[in-house]
């Protein structure tokens, strides 16, 4: 039994592929429809985490909260001290953009940030971090292989809401044009996993466009990202 501040269970009891949702009632939904054999791995501060098979892959669905610092915490100790290698986190997205509607599926090459997270963190300053290639090029694979169309591109990983903002036009204004979609969690995951010499991603379904003045429901976003989290799924088939 291994015990961190956050985490308690058996190493053996945790994939070396995890999908990290938010949520940790999305991480229950995607045990209890997509998983063989799953058992309850972690509850502690109600942050669940689940071990199952999808289709004879062992994989954990972990939770991992919101924000830069909930998910710089999760990651840094799956990685750490369970032995981790691969994490995609799925997870819901806004939009500023014209051409991306709600549901789209958003794939992050990059995240940028205005944060200090990486300041904080190793005392670098790094506003911008990739994502792994080596499971973007899986995850474009497998969404060619299912027809599935995603979006790819660069993110911006917000301390904020975007829904909440004052004014989202300064944020607009400030932020490379080239930015697709707009979430909390991705750099830090990014960081981490590169500072430990680990493998991450991020996949996304678009929940609201500011622009647009689209959102979905909180009953979607936590049972409505089936296309998304099945892409994930089938990903982790193809990493051994």
């Amino acid at each position: 039994m291994i015990e961190t501040p956050h985490i308690k269970c058996n190493k053996e009891d945790v994939s070396d592929f995890v999908l990290m949702p938010g949520d940790p009632l999305r991480a229950k939904y995607i045990a209890e429809t997509y998983l063989k054999d799953y058992k309850l791995i972690n509850s502690v501060r109600n942050m669940l985490g689940y071990t199952g098979f999808y289709k004879n892959r062992k994989i954990t669905i972990f939770s991992s909260g919101m924000g830069m610092p909930s998910m710089g915490i999760y990651c840094y100790e799956l990685y750490k001290f369970f032995d981790v290698k691969y994490i995609i986190r799925i997870g819901t997205a806004g939009s500023f953009n014209d051409d991306i509607d709600i549901l789209d599926i958003v794939l992050s090459t990059s995240s940028y940030t205005e944060g200090n997270f990486a300041y904080n963190f190793n005392n670098i300053k790094c506003n911008e971090k990739k994502s792994s290639d080596f499971l973007n090029k899986r995850i474009m694979k497998k969404a060619e292989d299912l027809n599935m169309k995603i979006k790819i591109g660069r993110t911006f990983c917000g301390e904020c809401f975007d829904p909440y903002l004052d004014n989202g036009n300064v944020l607009l204004e400030r932020l490379p044009k080239d930015i697709v979609a707009a979430e909390m969690e991705a750099f830090s995951l990014f960081y981490v996993a590169d500072y430990l010499n680990k493998e991450a991603s991020c996949l996304m379904t678009i929940s609201d466009n500011i622009k647009k003045k689209k959102n979905i429901t909180s009953e979607q976003r936590q049972t409505s990202l089936d296309e998304m989290i099945k892409l994930a799924l089938e990903t982790s088939l193809e990493v051994k």
